[in-house]
C-alpha cells in the first residue's frame, strides 16, 4: 500500500525543462528559422503570465464554470470487484467537450488572445482537440482552421460536425497516411505562412519549446485535482496511476501530480494497433528509436534511413508516430513505465467497463483499462489504481459498432 503522506503537496509540479528547452536529452527546437521568433515571442508571453496571478485567477474561474472542473473521481465498485482491487476512474470525459483537451485549448486561447493573435490554428486526429479549440475560439471570437487526416475525417465525422458547427473551418489533409502526422505537417506549413497573425494551439504535449512544458502545465490541473481528491477519499496515495500515450498530453497531466511520490507506479499505454511484431502499430516507446519529429527530438516510429513510418491505430487519438519528450524523458530515467494494448485488448475492455460501470469511454483511454485489466491478478485486493478516462466514445460510435455491432 503506497504511504499516506507526501513531502510535496504544492499545486503545479515543478518539473522544467532546461534553458534549451530539453528534458534531459529530447525536447529542443528543430524548426525553419522563420518560426523562431515566434516560439520565443510564445516563451516569453509563457514565463510572464506564469507570475501573472489575474490569468491564473481568470483560467480557474473558467475552468470551474465553462469546463465543469473539477471533474470526479469514481470509485468503480463492479469493475474493482470483479478485478479484486480498488479502481479509481479520473472521469475526464465528463469537461465540458468530453475530454481533457480543453484544459490546454482554454489555456493557450487565453494565451495567443494575450498576445493579440485572433486566427487559431490546430491540428486533431479524433477530432477531441478539434472540438475543444473550436469551442474556446467560439467563446473568445477567434477565428479558427483545424487541419484533420481524410482518413480521421471518416472515422471521426461526428466530431467534424461538431467543429463545423461552431464556426470552425475544417481542412482535410489528404498527404501521407492522412492521420494525424499529416494533420501536424499540415498546419506547421499553415503556422510558417501566416506567423504575422497567427497562434497554433499544439493539442498534445509535443513539438519544439515551449510546447511540451506548457501543454503540461495547463493539463496538470488533472495531476492537482486527482492526488487531492484521492487522498480526500481514501487517506492514501494510489499504487497505480494508468493512462494512455499518444502524443502524451493525459498522461503527463495526470501524472503531474505524482510526480514526486515515488511510491506510485506511473504507467502509460500506448496503441500497438495489429501486434507491436507488425508494421501497424503506434507503440513508439517500444518499437520507435530517437528521431526528429514535429520539431523535436524524441521516439519515434522509422526506418533504418530516418524516414518516418506511418503508425496505426484503432484509435484516432493514438494514431501517431512519435511522442512527448517528457514521456521519453520518464522512460529512460524509469519514473514512468510503459507498455501497450492491441486494438482487441481496447475493445475487450470498452466492453468490460460499459457493462460493468454503464460508462462510455473513448477508444483511448480504453487501451488504459486494458492495461489495468491486465495487472490486476498480480495485484493484491487493496491495491488503489486510478485510471484516466480522458474522453467520451461518442465520437467512436461508428468503429465501436464496426467492430462489435449491437452485441456489446
Amino acid at each position: 500500500m503506497a504511504s499516506k503522506t507526501c513531502k510535496n503537496t504544492g499545486c503545479r509540479n515543478k518539473f522544467k525543462p532546461s534553458s534549451n528547452g530539453r528534458f534531459g536529452k529530447f525536447g529542443g527546437k528543430f524548426v525553419p528559422e522563420t518560426l523562431m521568433s515566434s516560439l520565443k515571442e510564445i516563451e516569453n508571453a509563457f514565463d510572464e503570465i506564469s507570475k501573472d496571478q489575474s490569468f491564473w485567477d481568470e483560467l480557474i474561474l473558467l475552468q470551474k464554470d465553462f469546463v465543469g472542473r473539477p471533474t470526479p473521481i469514481y470509485f468503480a465498485k463492479n469493475l474493482s470487484q470483479k478485478l479484486n482491487q480498488n479502481i479509481w476512474i479520473k472521469r475526464e470525459d465528463l469537461a465540458h467537450t468530453g475530454a481533457h483537451k480543453i484544459n490546454n485549448a482554454l489555456g493557450q486561447g487565453l494565451l495567443a488572445k494575450k498576445l493579440g493573435k485572433k486566427r487559431i490554428i490546430a491540428e486533431t486526429g479524433a477530432g477531441q482537440h478539434g472540438v475543444a479549440t473550436a469551442t474556446v475560439c467560439a467563446m473568445l471570437n477567434l477565428e479558427c482552421i483545424v487541419y484533420m487526416g481524410e482518413e480521421d475525417i471518416k472515422r471521426q465525422s461526428p466530431n467534424v460536425y461538431r467543429m463545423e458547427m461552431l464556426g470552425a473551418k475544417v481542412e482535410s489533409v489528404k498527404s501521407g497516411s492522412r492521420t494525424l502526422k499529416d494533420a501536424v505537417n499540415e498546419a506547421i506549413r499553415d503556422w510558417v505562412t501566416n506567423v504575422e497573425n497567427s497562434y497554433y494551439i499544439i493539442g498534445s504535449a509535443v513539438g519544439p519549446h515551449p510546447y511540451p512544458y506548457i501543454v503540461r502545465e495547463f493539463q496538470s490541473v488533472l495531476g492537482v485535482e486527482s492526488r487531492s481528491q484521492i487522498l480526500e477519499k481514501t487517506g492514501n496515495l494510489p499504487d497505480y496511476v494508468v493512462a494512455c500515450v499518444g502524443g502524451g498530453s493525459n498522461a503527463i497531466g495526470i501524472f503531474s501530480g505524482f510526480m514526486d511520490d515515488t511510491s506510485v507506479e506511473l504507467i502509460g499505454v500506448e496503441a500497438s494497433g495489429e501486434g507491436v511484431e507488425t508494421k501497424k502499430h503506434a507503440a513508439t516507446m517500444t518499437k520507435g528509436s530517437p528521431g526528429i519529429l514535429h520539431g523535436s527530438l524524441s521516439y519515434v516510429l522509422q526506418d533504418e534511413y530516418g524516414q518516418i513510418q506511418e503508425a496505426h491505430s484503432i484509435s484516432a487519438g493514438l494514431d501517431y508516430p512519435g511522442v512527448s519528450p517528457i514521456h521519453c524523458f520518464l522512460k529512460d530515467t524509469k519514473r514512468a513505465r510503459y507498455t501497450y494494448a492491441n486494438d482487441e485488448d481496447a475493445l475487450e475492455a470498452y466492453k468490460l467497463v460499459t457493462k460493468l460501470e454503464k460508462l462510455n469511454p473513448s477508444l483511448e483511454p480504453s487501451h488504459a483499462f486494458a492495461e489495468a485489466i491486465k495487472i490486476a491478478p498480480k495485484l493484491s485486493k487493496d491495491t488503489i489504481c486510478i485510471v484516466n478516462s480522458c474522453g467520451d466514445a461518442k465520437k467512436d460510435r461508428d468503429i465501436i459498432k464496426k467492430r462489435l455491432g449491437r452485441n456489446i
